[in-house]
Order: structure tokens, then C-alpha cells, then sequence
């Protein structure tokens, strides 16, 4: 015990000399600085790594810099859910910023083509550079403050050739609301003494902590589907300006050391150039040398891979830049004592700003190469590109094929209109919610990554997703043709305003095969509208209606007929919905008058989160209900949930989520409150301890754990080989049962990031959802896996007293882009009563 404080406080003292250091700790020593540039310390009140940096302050020493500097400028471009500005710093020489509009242009030329291969010499190369979009991995931010002044403040030669031949596009901040997060949660537990004991509080903080944005999303996830504020004005940037070098500043284990790109060589996406990788080895040199310089310990080509082009790192590969991840073993507070020493904040800081400058170096000592990867990769990909096109569309629903074009022309694919109405395949396309993907187009080998169905790998482990086609992401229909009438070029995704709905006084009809129904019938319930759901098809005099079409009488409605058709017209104009008037209730099929016209009540949902519930599955639920849907959720935390009276809730939805997040007396009280008439809504762990409860009942097929020729060094690759880490696979659907209400097609894609597999029940019509007997449509699965899901259930419902269980193996709103399947949840949640 004497030895172990000896140690600690031997380190402090160390520690606490670093502390009172100047910024001469990170700075290069061989470069005078301008004075007229103000040090971060002058406007923060502190050295960069005594304390933790949160977003305001880091804003405001951004802007003095800038103001000082006429070799910076500063823009914002776009807010946080939180309302924290984005900004970015433009950085190069004073007279490339004079002239910066024409360089941006002539820069763009090269991917269009327009210029040869012999005016790449003269332009300078464009550097991104992005840090902390983990928000508790903040050594990147706060090195930024170094770098910034670094950029403005340098004398000499060497930054002005760097300046002169680099745009750089400084972004200090990717996740404002995270970095602030958790600097409030480290700068409050910090002692004035540095503890680095790692079991202090400082180094624990609280759920969600502060990796994640406001909605808890993981956003180095979302570069490719771009469904978060943030992403969406981080895009913009970057094809704003097509960087050729981006670079993405993360944390790692405090015991882990520092890794930079390239990645495992066998997990690189077989779709990223080879160029590419020779040159991000190349450029790895740069830092290696600059770490050997500062006696920092790194590697390289393990750990982590390049395969998903939905990270920050990988992104920029499949758009003919280099992206480079940056990984720093994390002190998670001022220091902390773990296996390679004490591990001090200033430290972690140091070895940022140091890649961040080596970066600098070999772009600037690569120019010409880096220029020429991007040039060829344009050139040959228009050069190799098919004639063809692909054509998406939903027929009936503008919406969520509008979605999908949506992000395509985020990513500045081209889209057009079809020339008229076509059947292709079996499968019928309309001019008004569909269209064309044309494949000779810049933006083709994108297009491919996005829309690729993979089943073969050269590896069997994956750093994150295998698989995330947005054909089945979307649930669109996708074929691919060799010619095809095109209409006009698509210049903007927005759809027209739809007409107004035909009058009723008797009754109107709402198509549940719109994306946007729920929120539309969230809103009239929350008007005090009366509403029926079909349990069977009918049909008018004009028009057929599916199982699950929402029916509102005019008679007996707190609302007068004029109002409610002022509602009802609102209503579809902002959401292009299809709402139908009817004119009597003699319909084939069922009359409307009939007992299988089912009442619906307004659920009056809350949602568990807090310690032991996974934060990214409470966020996306949150986000996609609350800000994509405007149905309010209530959020209960685990640690008041004894506390918490449920009665006033109809639905709680559970977050895949260990079984102590909820002590015995807690799940007690949910079983009393299910029983009474409540609704749970599982997801994924959270099923296991639900039937270890006996709140339902299920068996599982679980794959076996026999290792043949497996030596000690490779037992990790053996049990990843088995983790289903991310895979689209097909389910049939029985549309009558009300979680299938609004899908117009017996089949539906599935992501699937679980190994939890369930049997089938005996009875058929308890399988509403069921996987096929050749499910695998895209992404990695082991052989004895697929065998094991072959006809399994991925949903699973359960009467428990007078209430109800329903539980998903598979995460039904996965990142929010998996648009297809956010149905299945919602009518989860309008028609439990019906199940």
C-alpha cells in the first residue's frame, strides 16, 4: 500500500511540473513566433492540457485567432440539436486567401477533369483536418487550440511554403455537444492535486457520458448516411471543397498506446484503390518519424480497418482523398496512472498536435502524388463506368424514395426524373417516386458502395458494420437497367405540394404505406380525432385499401366537419400522405362500420435510458420518434425508476440493456404495471432477462463453441469470426398481422447485429416476421450461423395479464437511416392492442 501511494505521488510531482509547463511543451523549438498573436492561454485563462477545453471556450479562442491573423478565417457553418455553432477555420497564406474563390475552383476542375495531370504541380493541396468527434476523446480538440496558434503564429520559411502550397480546413470541434459534455464532467471532478488514481471519479462519468452528440448518436457512423445536423453541414464541407487528405482524431484504452493508418490490411474495402493505401503508408512514415522524434510509442496495420465508409477515415476513400484515423491512448481526465505509465492529458495532447503537423508535412512532400490519386481516381472512374443506370423508387409513397435521393444528393450524385411510368423487372416505377441513378457519372464508385450486396470477404472480422446497402436500408425497389428514358436532371429532392384532399361528411381513409402516417396519426389523436384502424382490406368505388388503412368518421368527433377537413388537409400537405374521402360506408370488403374497424387509443409513451441500457439504441429511438415524427417520448432513468409512477404510461420501450439495470423491486413493479395493461418493447439483450423474468417465453438456437487447430494467439479471431457484427438479411412478412401494417410486399430486408436467434412457434400465425430459408443478402455471416437463423423470428409477441411483451431481436431503427424497418416499431406501438 506505502509502495502504491509512493508511486501516485511520485508521478504527481512529475505530473504537476509538466502542469506549470508552458506551450513550448507542444510547440516545435526550432520557430519563432509572432507576439501579435494572442496564446491560447491569454483568452483561455489556461494552458491547453491543464484543463479540459469545453466548446465555448474553444469557439472563442478560434475567433481571436482569426481575428489576429490574416492567415486565418472563420465561418460557421451550421448549429448542434444543442444549438453550438460549427465552425471551421480556413487556413493558408494571406495570398492565397486574396485569391481563395479561383483556387477552390481550379481545385474542383480536377475531379471534373478539366484539368491534366501537368497543372498539378502548381496547386497547393487541400488538407482536412477534424477532431474529437467522440466528444470524450478530447485530446484532439484541445490540440487544436495548439495547432491554430501554431498556423498563425509560425515565422520563417517552412510555414510559409506550407502555406503557400496547403489550403487547410482546420474543424477543432466535429461534436460540440460531447466536447462540452464531457469537459463539464472531467473540469468538475478534477482535484486542484491530480489524483491519477484510475478508479476516481473524474475518469467514470455518468450516462451517456460524453462520446455521443445530444441524441446519443455514435457520429463517425454518419458520413455516409448523413441523417445528423452535424454530418449534414460536415458534407457540405467536404464537397464543398473535396479535400485530399482528411484526417479524424480519436481516443482509444488508457493502456493502449498510439495507432495511425493504415489499417489491417485484409479488412480494407476491396473497392479503395491500391494508391490509396500505398500512399497512407506512405504518409504513416511522416508520423512515425515525427513520434520517434518526441519518444512517443505507436503502431500501425492492427486494430482497426478500413472497410466502412461511413467513418470519418474511411469516407474520404471511396472519394478519391486519403482519410487517416488517429487513435491516442486516453487519459480520460488530467492523468491517470495505467500499464505504460502515468498517462497525462498534455501528453495525449502533444501527440495530436504532433500527427497533426506530420500530416502537414507529408501532404505538403506528397503534393503532387496526393493531387494525382484524386485526379485518376475521377478519370477512371468515369472511364470505366457502365452505360446502365439504376432506377429506385416506392410506388405510392414519395416520401421514403424521396429520402433516399435525399442523401444521394448530399453526396452530389446525380439524380433524374423517369421520362414516363415504366415496369421494369416486375416491379412498377412512377414519374412522380422514382429515379435514376445514372452509372457514367462522377460519383460512381460511391454509388456502388452505397448500393453493393457483398457476401464475400477476404477477412471474417470487422471493426464495424460488413454490410449496409441502402436498397434494403431504405426499403425501395432497386433494379438495375441498361437504358432507360430519362427526364429532367433533379436539382432539388423537395417534393410538390400535394393537392388538396377531396371533401367528406361521412368518413376519410389515411394509407398506412406512408412513411409519414404515424406522425400524421399522432397528430390527430393528439387533437382529440377519433380513429379506427382496418383489419381487413376493403375497397371504395375508386380506390383499394391494405390491412392497417387509418379510418376517421366525421360523425360523433369533437371537431366539426370543417375542421376536421382543414386538419385533415393540413395535415397531408406537410407530410405527403394520401388521405382519401369516403363517401359511404357500403365498401367492399368490410363495411366501415365494422367490428374489424378497431378503435385505436394515443399511446402515451416512455422510454427506459440510464446505466445499464445501451445509449446509441435509446438514441436513435429518442431521435427518430421525437425529432424525426414529433411524438413525445418520456425518458425514465434507471436510477428513479423505483421511484417513477407508470400509470399515467401505455407503452415503455427497453433499449437492449443488461439485467441489473433495473434491481428486483424495479422489475417487480414492471410486471405489476404490465399486467395491469401496460406495453413493454424490447430490444435485443433486454429479451433475455425479460424471459428470465417469465415475462415471455421463447427458445433460442445457439451456435456451438468447438475451436480445432486454434492456437492461444488466434482465439480472438476465432470467437469475432462468430459475431454477426452487422448483415442485412431477408425476412417473409405476414402483412395481416398489425407489426406488418403498411408494408406492401411479402418480403422485407432486416439488419441484424445480434447472435440472439429464436425459434419459430409452432403455430404459423405467431410468426409474423420470419427469416427465409436463404436469408443472407448482404455482409458476413459464419456458415454455422446462417444455418442457425435460417427460419428463426426476429419479433416476437406475448399477452402478460392484461398487458403486452413484444420483443425484437434486431435493432428496427439502426442509425436512423434503416427507414425500411421503422415501421415494424412504430405500428408496434399504435397496434399492440391489436396483436
Amino acid at each position: 500500500m506505502k509502495s502504491f501511494l509512493f508511486v501516485i505521488t511520485f508521478f504527481v510531482c512529475i505530473f504537476s511540473q509538466a502542469q506549470n509547463a508552458n506551450l513550448d511543451y507542444y510547440l516545435p523549438t526550432d520557430v519563432s513566433y509572432n507576439q501579435d498573436i494572442p496564446k491560447p492561454s491569454e483568452i483561455l485563462g489556461f494552458v491547453p492540457g491543464e484543463w479540459h477545453v469545453s466548446h465555448d471556450k474553444l469557439v472563442q479562442y478560434m475567433t481571436a485567432v482569426a481575428e489576429s491573423s490574416d492567415r486565418i478565417s472563420l465561418e460557421n457553418r451550421g448549429f448542434t440539436y444543442e444549438k453550438r455553432p460549427l465552425i471551421l477555420l480556413t487556413v493558408t497564406s494571406p495570398e492565397n486567401h486574396d485569391n481563395l474563390s479561383e483556387i477552390k475552383k481550379k481545385h474542383l476542375q480536377i475531379v471534373s477533369g478539366e484539368v491534366s495531370e501537368s497543372d498539378l504541380a502548381s496547386m497547393p493541396v487541400v488538407v482536412n483536418q477534424g477532431f474529437s468527434i467522440h466528444g470524450n476523446e478530447p485530446s484532439g480538440s484541445n490540440a487544436a487550440l495548439v495547432l491554430a496558434y501554431y498556423l498563425a503564429a509560425a515565422e520563417g520559411p517552412a510555414i510559409e511554403n506550407l502555406l503557400k502550397n496547403t489550403v487547410i480546413l482546420l474543424d477543432p470541434s466535429f461534436n460540440p455537444d460531447g466536447l462540452q459534455r464531457f469537459a463539464y464532467w472531467t473540469n468538475t471532478n478534477r482535484s486542484t492535486h491530480l489524483n491519477p488514481d484510475p478508479q476516481d471519479r473524474e475518469f467514470s462519468e455518468v450516462w451517456p457520458g460524453g462520446r455521443t452528440n445530444h441524441y446519443w448518436f455514435d457520429m463517425n457512423r454518419d458520413w455516409l448516411p448523413v441523417q445528423l445536423l452535424e454530418s449534414q453541414a460536415r458534407i457540405e464541407t467536404f464537397y464543398d471543397w473535396r479535400p485530399n487528405v482528411l484526417t479524424d482524431h480519436h481516443e482509444m484504452g488508457s493502456n493502449s498506446t498510439f495507432f495511425f493508418q493504415p489499417g489491417i490490411p485484409s479488412r480494407t474495402n476491396p473497392l479503395t484503390p491500391q494508391l490509396n493505401q500505398d500512399l497512407t503508408e506512405q504518409i504513416g512514415n511522416y508520423h512515425a518519424a515525427a513520434l520517434d522524434s518526441i519518444g512517443s510509442l505507436y503502431y500501425s496495420q492492427e486494430s482497426f480497418d478500413d472497410f466502412y465508409y461511413g467513418k470519418g477515415s474511411t469516407f474520404p476513400d471511396i472519394n478519391g482523398s486519403i482519410g487517416i484515423l488517429f487513435e491516442q491512448a486516453s487519459s480520460r481526465g488530467s492523468s491517470q496512472l495505467t500499464n505504460n505509465g502515468l498517462l497525462t492529458f498534455p501528453f495525449t495532447v502533444r501527440n495530436q498536435f504532433t500527427t497533426a503537423l506530420s500530416t502537414l508535412k507529408a501532404s505538403l512532400e506528397l503534393k503532387e502524388k496526393i493531387l494525382k490519386l484524386q485526379h485518376q481516381f475521377y478519370r477512371n472512374a468515369k472511364k470505366n463506368a457502365d452505360k446502365g443506370a439504376y432506377v429506385f423508387g416506392r410506388k405510392g409513397d414519395p416520401v421514403l424514395a424521396q429520402k433516399l435521393a435525399e442523401v444521394l444528393s448530399r453526396h452530389q450524385v446525380e439524380l433524374y426524373k423517369l421520362e414516363s411510368d415504366a415496369s421494369i423487372d416486375g416491379k412498377d416505377f412512377s414519374v412522380n417516386s422514382s429515379y435514376i441513378i445514372p452509372k457514367n457519372q462522377l460519383q460512381q464508385r460511391l454509388v456502388e458502395a452505397m448500393f453493393e450486396e457483398r457476401t464475400t470477404f477476404e477477412d471474417s472480422i470487422f471493426y464495424d458494420v460488413s454490410a449496409w446497402s441502402f436498397r434494403h436500408a431504405f426499403d425501395v425497389d432497386f433494379t438495375e437497367v441498361k437504358s432507360i428514358g430519362r427526364g429532367e436532371k433533379i436539382m432539388t429532392t423537395e417534393l410538390k405540394t400535394p393537392q388538396d384532399i377531396s371533401r367528406s361528411e361521412y368518413a376519410y381513409a389515411l394509407r398506412w404505406s406512408d412513411f409519414n402516417s404515424p406522425e400524421v396519426l399522432y397528430k390527430l389523436m393528439d387533437a382529440d380525432i377519433r380513429t379506427k384502424v382496418a383489419q381487413k382490406p376493403f375497397r371504395s368505388e375508386t380506390e383499394e385499401f391494405d390491412y392497417g388503412t387509418i379510418l376517421i368518421p366525421v360523425q360523433n368527433q369533437e371537431k366539426n366537419a370543417d375542421e376536421i377537413y382543414d386538419l385533415l388537409n393540413s395535415l397531408q400537405k406537410e407530410n405527403h400522405v394520401h388521405i382519401s374521402a369516403l363517401k359511404t360506408g357500403l365498401t367492399k370488403g368490410i363495411n366501415l362500420g365494422s367490428p374489424n374497424m378497431d378503435d385505436l387509443k394515443m399511446p402515451n409513451i416512455a422510454m427506459l435510458v440510464g446505466e445499464g441500457v445501451r445509449s446509441y439504441d435509446a438514441g436513435e429511438m429518442w431521435h427518430m420518434l421525437d425529432y424525426r415524427f414529433e411524438i413525445p417520448v418520456t425518458k425514465l432513468d434507471t436510477r428513479e425508476f423505483n421511484r417513477t409512477s407508470l400509470d399515467k404510461y401505455t407503452h415503455l420501450i427497453i433499449p437492449s440493456s443488461s439485467s441489473n439495470s433495473l434491481s428486483s423491486s424495479g422489475k417487480t413493479k414492471l410486471k405489476d404495471w404490465v399486467r395491469g395493461g401496460g406495453t413493454i418493447i424490447a430490444y435485443k439483450g433486454t429479451a433475455n432477462w425479460l424471459k428470465a423474468e417469465k415475462m415471455i417465453d421463447f427458445e433460442t438456437k445457439n451456435d456451438s463453441v468447438v475451436a480445432e487447430n486454434i492456437s492461444h494467439i488466434e482465439r480472438s479471431e476465432f470467437y469475432g469470426a462468430k459475431e454477426i457484427g452487422g448483415a442485412i438479411f431477408n425476412t417473409k412478412i405476414d402483412r395481416s398481422h398489425p407489426v406488418a401494417y403498411g408494408y406492401t410486399d411479402d418480403e422485407l430486408a432486416v439488419f441484424r447485429n445480434s447472435n440472439l436467434m429464436i425459434k419459430a412457434d409452432e403455430l404459423s400465425f405467431n410468426n409474423p416476421i420470419q427469416y427465409t430459408s436463404s436469408p443472407l443478402l448482404s455482409g458476413y455471416i459464419n456458415e454455422e450461423n446462417l444455418e442457425l437463423l435460417k427460419g428463426t423470428v426476429p419479433f416476437k409477441h406475448s399477452s402478460y395479464g392484461r398487458g403486452d411483451v413484444i420483443i425484437f431481436t434486431d435493432n428496427t431503427n439502426f442509425r436512423a437511416f434503416w427507414l425500411g424497418t421503422f415501421k415494424l416499431f412504430l405500428n408496434s406501438i399504435f397496434f399492440s392492442d391489436q396483436m
